[in-house]
């Protein structure tokens, strides 16, 4: 008796997984074919990631200002902070991430820094960045000057 309720608990639980896989799994590309705006510190973004309520999941979106990328890819990951009711939160998101279903870069801020961890001390619209101008000179990502290096 006891195995019969236990056989029919886990098919049920099995259905409702794979369900839940094949959600997200139209919703998410693989990371190979996946196209992954040029992102750089200071932009504000929204990334949109998926997540996993109970039975059920969904897309949520954190939008933000980058102030940290670290890593090479394909383990690259993007810092972003945003301010919500008075208090800072920030988010590391994978780049390649199967949970990552888009990002969409909203602005360019135009910085000086790798890192904008100062942004962690100031408060209100102290935290504003000035916006980069269209055809503005940008540095060249580590991956291009590598592929630029292997060309010569």
């Amino acid at each position: 008796m006891k195995n019969s309720i236990i056989a029919q608990i886990e098919k049920q639980q099995a259905e409702k997984v794979a369900a839940l896989n094949k959600k997200q799994g139209e919703l998410i590309k693989q990371p190979s074919e996946r196209t992954v705006p040029a992102i750089q510190v200071g932009d504000t973004v929204d990334v949109h990631f998926w997540i996993e309520l109970g039975e059920k999941g969904r897309t949520q979106v954190f939008n933000g200002t980058v102030i940290a990328i670290k890593g090479e890819k394909p383990d690259e990951f993007i810092t972003v902070r945003r301010i919500v009711q008075g208090e800072g939160v920030e988010r590391i998101f994978p780049l390649l991430s199967p949970r990552i279903a888009r990002i969409e870069v909203k602005k360019t801020g135009h910085v000086r820094r790798a890192k904008l961890y100062y942004l962690r001390n100031r408060v209100g619209k102290a935290t504003r960045l000035k916006e980069r101008k269209k055809g503005e000179a940008t540095t060249a990502t580590r991956a291009e000057k590598a592929e630029r290096a292997a060309a010569r």
